[in-house]
């Protein structure tokens, strides 16, 4: 690669930073296009079927009436479809509406995404919109279609001003939106025109291209009627068969940035518009006969414009329509300017990009300039197709000029950048040239982990769309892309979380490797969930409740993988560690990640390390779910878990909150032992009047479910307790515990507990919490009464009243923090869920665990995550990536030809439905009496509608 440091920029310099178009030949996007042009492809092709019939409106006589002499052009494939419901479109408007607006509307969200922009974040922007169109094929085909046919949306349907307003409206941007007409010059002048109102500070980056369809046979005989269409349907540029161009049709925009506000962003600069100029002929031999004299106008002042000698101008996109009146004007003025000036030694290299998908007419322009622009990125020049020998009037050696027959690299002159020049030209001599140079390199990335996948390894892809039969389809594309492209995971799995917007049916796919993750695309594809397949739906009408687990989930080892793939919950956990171990006389640290089985691992089960043990787990797995833009609605914990939960809702610092539970542990491991906990699988409303049938020596220690109740006191009154309900066919358990826990076995504790917490400050808590005492939202000032932590040691975990809270509240979604899925069975018990096998969620509810007890914790942190972003709240992915250095993400599809770059939806083909053919007039002995027929709106069903 050329070295550009050394280069110097004008101040008015404008960077490309992002890219996006529709062409022939399947190029749906800026990487297709380039490999049509570097394979030398000719994309030229038969009218489709679908657009008109050929045969009736072609003739080889340019003579005949209502024929055209050709019958070729570049087309695309589906012009018809559109996602309307994506863009917020009722399907009567989208009838209404002209392709080109169509398109665009599309080419905006894709070249965005392609600058790595979220475009649903930029509602406000003081951005510009230019948008070069020159044709109304639909205001023909609406015509024909009646005058019944008009209605409410056709006036802004057919109004080619709101091609660029409908953009400008769609993404909320507030600079100028104009639609540019100067002919076929009009897609370049529109560019020139943002580059412009960049410079006066008119606006802060711009969108700016052209478009151009060929929708009605009327237009292909209008154009070959004025004699400058091939007969032949194929582009002879400076070439002695040169009979005229072929037309094309498709689009393209770019965005566009000052190029000092591009680097300071970060941005990745394809190339830079270092200048350029936009004249007119002034008159000449006639209106659209091209004038050499005009032609070397605009060239001259354009490299002025740009500050750039012509000597160092390496290529130049024609504007090389292949015409016997235009190109030898062309190369006339080029050799003048550029071919023959002083100090220039090998020749000028020229070539066209109508040679391989036709001619734009109104967006030829962009294809140009985005053709020169890939160019110079790559450092590659592409053949212009079908040279043989060059036409009269064009002598290739006096005016030291080369078609460029095949694709070479650029040529390098003394290290210096490559130049191109791009010009477009208006049949009413409206002359635009735009300059292009290399941008400034790029500094080495600076990466956040030496391993930038998250989580050691597991790479998370991120899609989205508006409807499941998008979402699938988005996932085949990708999975298509991803196969030819040969990318990077971590590459398009970074892209994919920062640069794409987020709608309601969600999906996350989760693979070590670039087999697991295609292997996760194909299945979603299928409509499939699974183990690495996550599919949901978010409506944003739901909330999230994140739950702690109690004592009881404790494991040897939990957290132990999370310690090593994640810094962030590393730094917690030591920091909860580094109070912690003061409190408790050793290093927790040994305790927790202890090997099972060891003697450290034993300690962990006596209740003053549990309880300590279970909150700096917790506390670092919040502080880990927090980094990934979890953000709660509620918080809830089960006993013990209650406290990290009141820690995650700022009622304590991390201090005071390791010092309440060091004194907590501490106090109930020296309470009266000898007692036992007996879970019961009966509604607390038959188990109360038993337990009190005991004297007191019995209590309801939780709550858990509506048939889930767990009894702790005296050992010989709890096994009394059990043969009871096990005689009635009630499932009994007696849990493995050293106390009677919440129950009068703990009295000691709580008559101690304040005395042991003063100094202790209590805050009121930022998001709500609700009490394991009332099963309820906390209150005002509940939480910071000393009195209630030490009453919460004796009373009963009332955790299935707390859920059923949540969900009165709105709550949807449960996110379990703990070393193993305990609270999340309780949720699902509690709340009857119920699984839909179309989004992959339980019931009308998500509740998954971030931990899982014998399986990879990274992996099922993602996963959890995973659920959660797809049913709740969208998660942030970014804080365990690397942070730059990666390629914008591949394209994902919605478009007209079913393979664009933006997040697809249900497509709707949308076209006016030509009103039949007159019937005969009748005799006049039996003339009938005059009909009105009324046209009205036919739905198709989901593939479609007709007007």
């Amino acid at each position: 690669m050329s070295n550009t440091s050394h280069q110097s920029f004008g101040e008015n310099a404008v960077a490309v930073v992002g890219i996006s178009c529709r062409l022939p030949g399947g190029a749906h996007g800026p990487g297709q296009f380039w490999e049509l042009l570097a394979e030398g492809r000719d994309a030229v092709r038969e009218v489709p079927a679908d657009r008109w019939n050929a045969d009736a409106f072609f003739s080889e006589d340019p003579s005949a009436p209502g024929r055209a002499v050709a019958r070729r052009g570049g087309f695309l494939d589906r012009v018809d479809g559109f996602d309307a419901r994506f863009f917020g479109i009722s399907p009567r408007e989208a009838t209404a509406m002209d392709p080109q607006q169509r398109l665009v509307l599309e080419l905006a969200w894709e070249a965005l995404e392609n600058a790595g922009t979220v475009p649903d974040r930029l509602r406000g922007s003081r951005a510009g919109v230019f948008v070069g169109a020159m044709a109304d094929d639909y205001a023909t085909l609406v015509r024909q279609a009646g005058v019944e046919a008009v209605g409410t949306f056709t006036s802004t349907g057919l109004a080619r001003s709101v091609i660029a307003n409908r953009v400008s409206y769609l993404l909320g941007l507030t600079g100028p939106s104009l639609t540019v007409d100067s002919g076929q010059s009009s897609a370049l002048v529109a560019v020139h025109q943002a580059c412009q109102a960049l410079a006066r500070g008119d606006v802060e980056w711009a969108l700016a291209g052209g478009v151009n369809l060929i929708l009605a046979p009327e237009s292909q005989v209008t154009v070959s009627k004025f004699g400058g269409m091939s007969p032949q349907g194929r582009a002879y540029v400076f070439d002695e068969r040169a009979e005229g161009y072929v037309r094309g049709e498709g689009g393209g925009l770019v965005v566009l940035k000052r190029l000092s506000d591009a680097v300071a962003d970060g941005d990745d600069v394809v190339c830079v518009i270092a200048g350029g100029a936009v004249t007119n002929d002034g008159g000449g031999a006639g209106l659209t006969v091209p004038s050499a004299a005009g032609q070397e106008e605009v060239l001259r002042l354009a490299y002025a414009d740009a500050g750039v000698s012509p000597t160092a101008v390496g290529y130049v996109e024609l504007h090389g329509t292949g015409t016997r009146a235009g190109d030898p004007v062309e190369a006339r003025a080029l050799g003048a300017v550029l071919g023959r000036a002083e100090g220039r030694g090998e020749p000028l290299r020229v070539g066209s990009a109508k040679t391989n998908v036709g001619h734009l007419e109104g967006a030829a322009g962009i294809v140009g300039l985005i053709k020169a622009a890939l160019a110079v990125r790559h450092r590659l020049i592409p053949a212009s197709l079908h040279f043989r020998s060059p036409a009269a009037g064009i002598d290739l050696q006096e005016l030291n000029l080369r078609v460029q027959t095949q694709t070479e690299p650029w040529p390098q002159h003394d290290d210096a950048a490559p130049v191109a020049g791009v010009s477009s030209f208006g049949m009413g001599g409206t002359n635009c040239h735009l300059v292009l140079t290399a941008g400034p390199e790029r500094p080495p990335a600076e990466t956040a982990l030496e391993d930038p996948a998250v989580g050691g390894g597991v790479v998370p892809w991120t899609l989205s769309a508006k409807t499941p039969a998008a979402l699938r389809e988005q996932a085949a594309r990708l999975a298509e892309f991803v196969r030819g492209a040969g990318s990077d995971p971590v590459d398009v799995g970074w892209s994919l979380a920062v640069t794409r917007s987020v709608f309601e049916h969600r999906a996350v796919v989760l693979g070590e490797g670039r087999e697991q993750l295609l292997a996760g695309l194909d299945a979603l594809a299928a409509g499939k969930s699974g183990a690495d397949v996550v599919r949901g739906r978010a409506t944003g009408a739901g909330g999230l409740a994140v739950m702690f687990s109690g004592q009881g989930s404790q494991r040897a080892g939990m957290g132990r993988e999370l310690y090593a793939a994640f810094p962030v919950f590393a730094q917690a956990f030591d920091a909860a560690c580094a109070h912690l171990d003061g409190e408790l006389g050793r290093s927790l640290k040994a305790l927790v990640f202890a090997e099972e089985g060891s003697a450290e691992a034993a300690l962990l089960e006596e209740t003053q390390f549990t309880q300590a043990a279970l909150f700096a787990v917790e506390s670092a797995l919040f502080a880990l779910v927090s980094s990934w833009g979890v953000r709660p609605d509620a918080v809830i914990g089960h006993s013990v878990g209650e406290v990290a939960a009141a820690y995650a809702a700022g009622v304590f610092s991390l201090a005071d909150a390791c010092r309440l539970v060091a004194v907590r542990g501490r106090l109930m491991q020296a309470a009266r032992a000898g007692g036992a906990m007996i879970a019961v699988a009966a509604p607390a409303a038959d188990v109360a009047p038993v337990v009190a049938s005991f004297g007191g020596r019995l209590a309801l220690a939780a709550v858990n479910g509506p048939s889930a109740v767990v009894v702790s006191g005296d050992a010989d009154a709890a096994g009394e307790l059990a043969e009871r309900f096990r005689q009635e066919g009630v499932r009994v358990k007696r849990l493995a515990v050293s106390h009677a826990f919440h129950s009068p076995h703990m009295d000691t504790a709580v008559a101690r507990f304040e005395e042991a917490v003063a100094g202790i400050v209590f805050r009121e808590p930022r998001l709500a919490v609700i009490s394991n005492v009332t099963g309820a939202p906390a209150g005002e000032g509940e939480l910071t009464d000393p009195g209630y932590w030490a009453g919460h040691i004796r009373a009963a975990v009332r955790f299935h009243d707390g859920v059923q809270a949540l969900h009165a509240r709105g709550i949807t979604a449960y996110l379990e923090l703990g070393p193993d899925p305990v609270l999340t069975a309780l949720v699902k018990n509690t709340l009857d869920t119920h699984t839909d096998t179309d989004t992959g969620t339980t019931g009308s509810v998500t509740a998954v665990a971030v931990l899982h007890k014998d399986k990879d914790e990274t992996r099922t942190a993602l996963r959890a995550l995973a659920a959660v972003s797809t049913t709740a709240t969208p998660a942030d992915w970014t804080p365990s990536w690397a942070p730059a250095g990666v390629s914008p993400c591949p394209p994902t599809p919605s478009s007209t030809s079913g393979t664009g770059s933006t997040p697809p939806a249900a497509r709707l083909r949308l076209r006016p439905r030509p009103t039949p053919p007159p019937t005969p007039p009748p005799t006049p002995a039996s003339t009938p009496k005059p009909r009105t027929t009324r046209r009205r709106t036919v739905t198709t069903g989901p593939s479609g509608c007709t007007v």
